[in-house]
């Protein structure tokens, strides 16, 4: 059977509740016993002093104990004679006792009201008796004033008990149903974090882990997708590599026959840059294919600058004919890196590349290497910037721009930039960008040799 926390917090603080009402009964209870027996005391004083005692009992005497006691007196002596300080009716009175087994009752009716009334024979005046007669009304509220204090703050206590459990077990409830509606969110794909509560305690830490789980899977299903779409992506591009090849290898047979024919007619400038462009798409369709795969690197050696240099020389036919200028400037200390210089050159045209083509015609795209020193010898870190003066990527792009097949480009493919980030984390390092003022820029950044 379910029983919800509400109930299962409930249920002690109201077994704890009836422990402090029955308590605060009793208490009341013997407050009540312990008031009579207050009264009894001051009235058997003042029964023993009157009964002992040798002084006429005067009207005014008996009016001095009513103002000491709160008690009325009736004096009934042997020869019937009444000494009163009430006026009293016929009424039937109790049998006397003695002043030590003196007890207040029973009520009897004068007038308009009632009163305890007990009756003490007089030592000094054999066959008087000495009747008290105690108001109802005062031992009521003698009563009350010894029962209240106990009732009251029985009452205020249990009920301040009722409405905290109530409150805290409402707050509870409400918080663990957030917690269970968020895990339904999460089981139905929304990865998105809770709201924590501002109240530091056990159910925070619980929300806090919840967001966490649902951080880690929503970075699993990225990871997921990713890896699907590199999947797709190798079997598609092996299905073209080989069509892409030929043709590729048919073209640069073709240029260089043509250079053999020219004997050195032809511009070998631009011969040996359409020979380096077709080297480069078949090496892209290499990387391509090699996308989503984690073969061995080739590790040597390599010259950030010489790298640099080679992909700025092959972009700046392109740049030429586009109208967009170049800035790329040798750093003054030479700048070594440990990597594939095939990965790495690819890397370098793939980022430039994007930058001349988002700068567009009459726009500028710079270039810049340098050392970035660390507090130790392994932090020092080769950092390239590739700025362009371009409008930058569309928004509903950026957030996802290093992932395959995302692109804001008409006719773009979308892998240049997934490419170019596999890179550079195969290598220790990693590539990010950011918007500024008037421009887009690119920071690489690799462990330096």
């Amino acid at each position: 059977m379910r029983v919800s926390i509400r109930y299962q917090l409930l249920i002690p603080l109201v077994t704890l509740l009836l422990g402090v009402v029955g308590i605060s009964t009793w208490t009341a209870l013997a407050s009540a016993d312990r008031s009579r027996r207050q009264i009894e005391t001051q009235v058997k004083n003042v029964a023993r002093t009157l009964g002992e005692s040798n002084f006429p009992l005067a009207p005014g005497v008996l009016e001095m104990m009513k103002g000491l006691s709160g008690a009325e007196y009736l004096v009934i002596e042997k020869n019937s004679r009444r000494t009163a300080t009430l006026p009293a009716g016929h009424v039937e009175l109790p049998p006397a006792g003695d002043w030590q087994t003196l007890r207040l009752g029973p009520p009897v009716r004068i007038g308009e009201q009632t009163y305890l009334c007990s009756g003490v024979r007089l030592q000094q005046r054999p066959g008087s008796t000495l009747y008290i007669l105690y108001p109802e009304a005062l031992w009521r509220d003698a009563r009350w004033q010894a029962v209240y204090p106990s009732l009251v703050l029985g009452l205020c206590g249990g009920l301040a008990s009722v409405a905290l459990a109530v409150g805290v077990a409402h707050r509870l409830g409400r918080r663990i149903r957030e917690l269970g509606r968020r895990t339904r969110l999460i089981a139905a794909g929304d990865f998105s974090p809770m709201a924590l509560p501002g109240r530091y305690d056990e159910l925070r830490d619980l929300g806090q882990s919840v967001n966490d789980m649902a951080q880690q899977l929503a970075q699993l299903q990225e990871t997921v997708k990713n890896t699907e779409r590199l999947r797709l992506l190798g079997q598609v591009s092996g299905g073209l590599a080989h069509q892409l090849r030929n043709g590729v290898t048919g073209a640069r047979l073709a240029v260089q026959l043509h250079a053999r024919e020219c004997d050195g007619r032809a511009d070998p400038e631009t011969l040996d840059v359409a020979l380096r462009q077709l080297a480069l798409v078949e090496a892209n369709l290499k990387r391509f294919l090699d996308l989503g795969r984690r073969d061995g690197l080739h590790l040597e050696a390599c010259s950030l600058t010489a790298l640099i240099d080679e992909a700025v020389r092959l972009l700046r036919p392109q740049c030429r004919h586009a109208r967009t200028e170049l800035r790329w400037a040798a750093p003054a200390v030479a700048v070594s890196v440990l990597g594939d210089a095939g990965q790495l050159r690819h890397l370098f045209l793939n980022v430039i590349g994007n930058a001349v083509d988002a700068a567009g015609a009459g726009g500028w795209v710079e270039v810049s290497a340098q050392k970035v020193e660390g507090g130790r010898q392994e932090d020092v870190r080769c950092v390239v910037e590739v700025a362009d003066s371009g409008p930058g990527p569309p928004a509903e792009v950026a957030p996802r721009l290093f992932e395959p097949f995302v692109t804001g480009k008409r006719e773009g493919v979308g892998l240049g930039l997934a490419v170019a980030r596999q890179v550079a984390e195969a290598h220790g390092g990693g590539i990010t960008w950011r918007r500024e003022p008037d421009q887009t820029r690119f920071r690489i950044e690799l462990p330096c040799k």
